[in-house]
């Protein structure tokens, strides 16, 4: 991801966009870009869109959202000192903890029903 980040950063600065990267900006551009995403998958049954990468069509499309998405949540990451992965690894452990497995789901555990 660091490789990436600086790709993104390079990018931004050869062309001077550095000023309109604000947080606030990089926000509304990732919050777009999700929305782009999900109207893909507006008016879909849940079937269709567990197949929707079985058209090229509108697989390249979903990865294209997905890349843009992507691309604006490191870049709002690098300007905010984010480190991402830490982040969603702190979060799992929380939810973790917050919402732990339920007895008789868990390893070693035999239900006699």
């Amino acid at each position: 991801m660091p490789s990436l980040q600086r790709r993104l950063s390079a990018f931004a600065a050869a062309r001077d966009w550095q000023p309109y990267h604000t947080p606030k900006n990089l926000a509304a551009a990732l919050s777009v870009e999700a929305s782009e995403l999900v109207e893909i998958f507006q008016w879909l049954t849940p079937e269709e869109s567990a197949r929707v990468m079985e058209d090229p069509g509108t697989a390249h499309r979903v990865t294209d959202e997905v890349a843009d998405v992507l691309a604006y949540l490191l870049q709002f990451c690098e300007v905010l000192g984010v480190d991402a992965l830490a982040a969603l690894a702190e979060k799992i452990d929380r939810n973790e903890r917050r919402f732990p497995i339920p007895e008789s789901k868990r390893p070693g555990r035999h239900s006699l029903e």
